[in-house]
C-alpha cells in the first residue's frame, strides 16, 4: 500500500502488523517501544524522545505518530507516512525521508540539515523554525505548507512544486530554485556573507527567475474592515 492510499485514512492493526522494519534502532528502549506498538491494538506510536539511530523504518505507516524531541539522525524513512504525525523538534539530520508523505506534518523547529526529501508530499505541513540547511527536495509538493523561519540556504528545491505558500524562508546563492513553481507569500530573508536582506514582491520573484524558477509571489492578506 502506498503512503498516499492512507491519507486520511486509519489504517487496521492488521496492516501494520504486515509491516516490519529493515532495521531496528540501536538503542533498546526504542527498539522496544517500537515492538510494543507493532504488537498491539494502538495506532498512535509514541516515539517522544527516543532514540531511533541505526533503523530503517522505510515503508512505515507512522501516522498521527508521536515523534517530538526523537532523534532519528540517518535514519532510513523513505516512503514511510507520516501522515498529521507530530516531529516537532526532532532531528532528522542526514535522514532519508524520499518519497514519504508529511501531509499536514509538524516539522516546527525540527532539525533537517542535508536530510533528503526528494518526492515527499508536505502538504499542508508546518516548518516553523526548521532547519533545512543542505536540505534536499527535488519535485517535494509543498502545496499549503507554511514555512516561517525556516532555513534553507542550501537547500535544493529543484522542481518543488508550492501553491500560496507562507515562504518566509532563508535563503543564499547556494540555494538551488531551478524549476520551482508556483504562488507564494513572502518575503523571504536572502544572506550573502554577514549580511541580509529581505525580498517580497516583483523583487523576490525576479531573484528567483534568475536562479530558473518561476514563482509568483502574491499580495499579503488584508484583515477585514
Amino acid at each position: 500500500m502506498s503512503s498516499k492510499a492512507v491519507v486520511g485514512e486509519i489504517v487496521s492493526s492488521g496492516t501494520r502488523k504486515n509491516w516490519k522494519p529493515t532495521a531496528l534502532p540501536a538503542d533498546p528502549e526504542a527498539t522496544r517501544q517500537l515492538q510494543e506498538w507493532l504488537a498491539s491494538e494502538e495506532y498512535n506510536l509514541n516515539g517522544m524522545e527516543r532514540d531511533f539511530r541505526g533503523a530503517d523504518l522505510s515503508g512505515g505507516d507512522f501516522s498521527n505518530a508521536w515523534f517530538t524531541d526523537a532523534v532519528l539522525v540517518g535514519v532510513r524513512l523513505v516512503g514511510a507516512s507520516f501522515y498529521r504525525a507530530d516531529l516537532q523538534s526532532a532531528d532528522l539530520t542526514g535522514a532519508d525521508l524520499t518519497g514519504a508523505d508529511l501531509v499536514k506534518a509538524n516539522l516546527d523547529e525540527a532539525v533537517l540539515r542535508t536530510a533528503r526529501l526528494n518526492g515527499t508530499d508536505m502538504v499542508g505541513a508546518s516548518l516553523y523554525g526548521t532547519d533545512a540547511s543542505g536540505a534536499s527536495f527535488r519535485t517535494t509538493r509543498f502545496l499549503g505548507a507554511s514555512l516561517i523561519d525556516t532555513d534553507m540556504r542550501g537547500a535544493d528545491l529543484t522542481d518543488a512544486v508550492l501553491d500560496e505558500n507562507i515562504f518566509e524562508i532563508k535563503a543564499d546563492d547556494s540555494t538551488v530554485m531551478r524549476g520551482l513553481t508556483g504562488t507564494v507569500f513572502g518575503p523571504v530573508t536572502v544572506f550573502s556573507g554577514e549580511s541580509s536582506r529581505e525580498l517580497a514582491g516583483t523583487e523576490l520573484e525576479a531573484w528567483i527567475a534568475e536562479r530558473g524558477g518561476q514563482v509568483r509571489v502574491l499580495p499579503p492578506y488584508r484583515t477585514p474592515q
